[in-house]
């Protein structure tokens, strides 16, 4: 199992950055109310933006590497490396974005490394 590590690492870097790709598209959009009035306008902003029209690609692309790593590993094994994802998301937000990393969010970020870790050597 070890072997498909970079298999699974690579779809759950794609779906993290499809994460950050929504976001840069969405601050690019600027806010909006939920509103049938504006739904059109807001939702063909969306579906030309760039930034989202690569998370969707990304995603795409993620979800096809893992039924590949689905079809080759226990669920049991691969799931938890999607927390990853969280990771990179928080470190990529707070050095793209300017979003906070507390103390507290670091040790949960050091938690979830030591159960990545636990779990892949299992």
């Amino acid at each position: 199992m070890i072997r498909y590590v970079p298999l699974i690492l690579s779809g759950v870097t794609l779906n993290a950055l499809a994460q950050i790709l929504i976001k840069k598209g969405m601050l690019q959009i600027g806010h909006f109310a939920f509103s049938i009035a504006n739904a059109g306008a807001v939702a063909l902003k969306v579906a030309v933006n760039p930034s989202i029209l690569a998370a969707l690609t990304c995603y795409i692309v993620s979800v096809v590497l893992w039924m590949l790593v689905l079809s080759r590993v226990e669920v049991s094994f691969a799931y938890p490396f999607l927390s990853i994802g969280y990771i990179l998301t928080a470190v990529v937000g707070y050095f793209s974005f300017g979003e906070g990393l507390s103390a507290m969010r670091i040790m949960g970020i050091g938690f979830i490394c030591l159960g990545v870790v636990l779990i892949s050597r299992s």
